[in-house]
């Protein structure tokens, strides 16, 4: 992955996962043990809660079905890994202002649960 084209988003909407892409057959089966999905997944999980709070989404999709990934779940874990090279410089810096005062950190979240072709 270190000769990927980086992109700016965790995971894009044109990844349409479900548990019917899992592997239908023994060769399928056979090549996606050669992948080591699991591992990859526990190490962007410990990136996420530790530092890069940004892979929530992504991470929580790509584990999904850890104990039987298919391709198009391989891809979209690659997809998270070139958004990693392509931010890895980028960061939040919080200063106090020059007045003293504390400043007021607000966020916003948008749940959109219609991405789940399984529920």
């Amino acid at each position: 992955m270190a000769e990927v084209k980086p992109v700016t988003t965790p995971l894009t909407c044109h990844f349409k996962l479900s548990s019917k892409q899992c592997p239908q057959s023994p060769k399928e089966e056979e090549e996606m043990s050669r992948v080591l999905y699991a591992s990859v997944v526990g190490s962007l999980m410990y990136a996420m809660v530790c530092t890069r709070h940004d892979l929530v989404y992504a991470v929580s999709t790509v584990s999904r079905f850890m104990s039987n990934p298919g391709k198009q779940y391989w891809e979209a874990m690659k997809w998270v890994l070139r958004y990693l090279r392509g931010t890895a410089r980028l960061g939040l810096l919080f200063q106090r202002l020059e007045t003293g005062k504390p400043r007021l950190l607000q966020g916003c979240v948008d749940a959109y649960y219609a991405e789940d072709l399984d529920q």
